[in-house]
């Protein structure tokens, strides 16, 4: 059965249950004669027959130009509704109680009624109407790219409801764009960096490998120190590429983290062993501690590391000959912070802000040798809140930095 039948359906019964319920309280109460009882059955029927029909051409063909608002719609119901009881009321006062004196008075009262319940309509849908428009304005100027639009909570009803549903969509929305607008900048950002930091040193090896191709270099000593040269620098691209391919995990939520139990005061150990080189090549003094109550941390310990390497070496990078560098750790309640600090020239307020950022790099005339694509940071972020840790940074400009992160403990069990 499709939607007219049904709708044709249900209006004849509703139609007649309720000519029904009407007959059988005036047959109770009035006990009216033969012809008043057929007339009212006609004119019931026939005024719920108009309605019925009203209500079907309306569902057919929709309403004229001037009912199509919220507001229109709105009073036309309203006017129905009350032109369809008073039409009923009158009609049996006329048939069974009033004289025609009392039935002018009637009529009129009618018509006072119909007058007012109509400007009733019109004044309760006013505000409905407003904000209605108001909604609609809104979403129009949102599709045209103004995503700080909001519409004014005015009313508790389902109106209110749908103005306050349209303004956490727009800020949402809002939120959305900027938060992709800062991704794409951070996007265009690093494949700046990391376009200097592979053309550097490609350009370099093939300069070194064309001189030698070409007989322009002959002697071994300066042969051999090319091909030292153009390992480094095959180095810095494997890293380099290795750095991409973890951001790239972290970014799609997909790097595996193996977690187990580990030594804080392991980890820190193997830190100082394999930077130490590093440190001592720039005349910086590099040292190490964790607390010896600390309890093991539920780490992956490979990734970890390479947290601690890209601090160490963040600081390396950064600080003066004859400075220091030294890592901490401290119990710090249900987590361990792990502490890499400093003396080199500091980080402004506003830089800090940043440096956490793929990419960034306070100071971007700087080599890769001192900045590199700015990964680092952003690679040690992200392995570190894998492991449900956070991590910051303080510092203050000349006097040197402080990394700080934390990590979980280890679950351990609790012996009666």
């Amino acid at each position: 059965m499709n939607t007219t039948a049904r709708y044709i359906v249900t209006g004849i019964i509703v139609l007649a249950a309720l000519t029904g319920l009407v007959l059988g309280i005036t047959v109770a109460f009035q006990q009216p004669s033969g012809s008043d009882l057929l007339a009212l059955t006609a004119f019931l029927t026939i005024s719920g027959g108009i309605t019925i029909t009203m209500g079907l051409a309306v569902s057919r063909f929709g309403l004229p130009a001037w009912g199509r608002s919220m507001q229109g719609r709105l009073v036309l119901a309203s006017v129905l509704t009350a032109v369809l009881a008073l039409s009923n009321v009158g009609f049996v006062a006329l048939l069974m109680f009033l004289s025609a004196h009392d039935l002018v008075i009637l009529m009129g009262m009618l018509a006072f009624a119909l007058g007012m319940s109509t400007f009733a309509s019109f004044a309760f849908s006013a505000s409905t109407g407003r904000s209605m428009r108001a909604v609609v304005e809104a979403v129009r100027r949102v599709s045209e790219g103004s995503l700080s639009e909001r519409v004014p909570v005015n009313a508790g009803d389902e109106v209110g409801e749908l103005a306050a549903a349209f303004n956490g969509m727009a800020q949402r929305l809002e939120l959305s764009f900027n938060r992709e607008r800062e991704l794409e900048q951070a996007r265009r950002e690093l494949i700046t960096a990391v376009s200097h930091d592979l053309r550097t040193p490609l350009a370099s090896i093939r300069v070194m490998v064309e001189s030698i191709n070409d007989g322009v270099v002959a002697d071994d000593a300066t042969i051999k120190r090319y091909m030292l040269t153009t390992q480094a620098e095959v180095e810095t691209l494997s890293r380099l590429i290795d750095d991409l391919f973890e951001l790239a995990q972290l970014d799609a939520g997909v790097l595996e983290i193996h977690t187990e139990e580990a030594s804080i005061q392991d980890l820190i150990s193997d830190t100082l062993e394999s930077m130490a080189a590093q440190a001592v090549s720039h005349h910086l003094t590099l040292e190490g501690a964790a607390d010896p109550v600390i309890e093991p941390v539920e780490v992956d310990a490979r990734r970890l590391q390479r947290v601690l390497c890209n601090l160490v070496q963040n600081a390396i990078r950064h600080t003066p000959a004859d400075g220091a560098i030294s890592i901490r750790a401290v119990d710090a309640g249900n987590t361990v912070e792990v502490q890499v600090s400093d003396t080199g020239e500091g980080i402004s307020e506003e830089e800090l802000e940043r440096i956490f950022q793929r990419s960034y790099r306070p100071d971007r005339s700087r080599s890769r040798d001192s900045g590199g694509a700015g990964l680092g940071l952003s690679i040690a972020k992200g392995i570190v809140e894998a492991h449900g840790g956070r991590i910051w940074a303080q510092s203050n400009v000349g006097q040197g930095s402080v990394f700080s992160f934390t990590l979980p403990k280890a679950k351990t069990t609790v012996r009666a």
